[in-house]
């Protein structure tokens, strides 16, 4: 599939622009989906056909933003691993300024705004100025990655809970993931922005006293052309996702629901499947 570019101008955010109106404009907070732009929700394509303002991350189709209006605003804002376009505060800056001179603010973001999306302290700041807001739900890239991978992430005969958690642990002020609980809880466990740390939670969920034979995979990519897949246990997942050269954004699924894969998995990616098996 050929991907052409938004012909909307991209501008540099500036940030000395105190300029503000009366009446503040409206910012909807849009969950844009986990990565095939068809998966974002009718309700949050409206909000963006009619913005002024697009506030888009790292993983927004080029597709979506073309939906925005022609003389549309569209300002990058993306954050990538060690590599962020302006710090989270300045993001915030950028919302409560454009709302404050009277425009309509889209902020696209990835999968949910409110899983693991920092829609949560985005709204608090728009809340705490003033700004009217309207939260967008989206489909979380926890639910639909696996299900592209042909992996539910409930079923009857297997898992009858799904936790999801980071896998990316910063230095917030929130407390630790406690592996050793999630080794004891059963039924699925998501694990989002965890690729790099995979050696680390899988030894610790082993120690914590899952079995080592669980099955785990690792998706890619998911729901989007370059979507790759990699199955294989918890004992050896972080081995196999190494040598497959699986990399950011990608997610874990741990738990019996996984080994489904080989039977339910419908997706195939730009020209053939993309599933690698070692």
């Amino acid at each position: 599939m050929e991907v052409i570019l938004p012909q909307n101008k991209m501008i540099q955010p500036n940030l000395a622009d105190t300029s503000s109106a009366r009446r503040p404009g409206l910012v909807y907070l849009i969950g844009a989906g986990p990565g095939d732009p068809e998966l974002i929700t009718v309700k949050g394509l409206r909000a963006l056909q009619k913005a002024q303002v697009v506030l888009y991350d790292r993983l927004i189709a080029p597709e979506l933003l073309r939906e925005a209006p022609s003389d549309a605003e569209l300002i990058y804002v993306g954050k990538g691993a060690d590599c962020h376009t302006l710090p989270q505060e300045q993001i915030n800056a950028l919302l409560v300024q454009y709302a404050q001179q009277g425009r309509t603010v889209a902020r696209l973001k990835g999968g949910d705004p409110f899983v693991f999306g920092r829609g949560g302290e985005e709204a608090q700041v728009l809340a705490e100025a003033g700004i009217p807001f309207e939260i967008i739900p989206g489909i979380s890239s926890a639910i639909a990655a696996p299900a592209y991978a042909g992996i539910p992430v409930t079923h009857r005969d297997y898992a009858s809970s799904v936790t999801i958690v980071t896998g990316h642990e910063g230095k917030a002020a929130s407390p630790p993931v406690n592996w050793d609980a999630l080794a004891a809880l059963g039924g699925t466990l998501i694990v989002l922005m965890g690729v790099k740390a995979l050696p680390h939670f899988t030894t610790r969920l082993i120690a914590g006293g899952r079995s080592a034979q669980t099955p785990a995979a690792v998706v890619q990519e998911g729901t989007t052309i370059r979507q790759r897949v990699v199955i294989g246990t918890l004992e050896d997942i972080a081995a196999r996702a190494d040598a497959a050269g699986l990399s950011s954004p990608a997610l874990t699924v741990i738990g019996a629901v996984a080994h489904l894969h080989d039977l339910l998995a419908w997706y195939e990616g730009a020209d053939q499947q993309r599933n690698i098996h070692e």
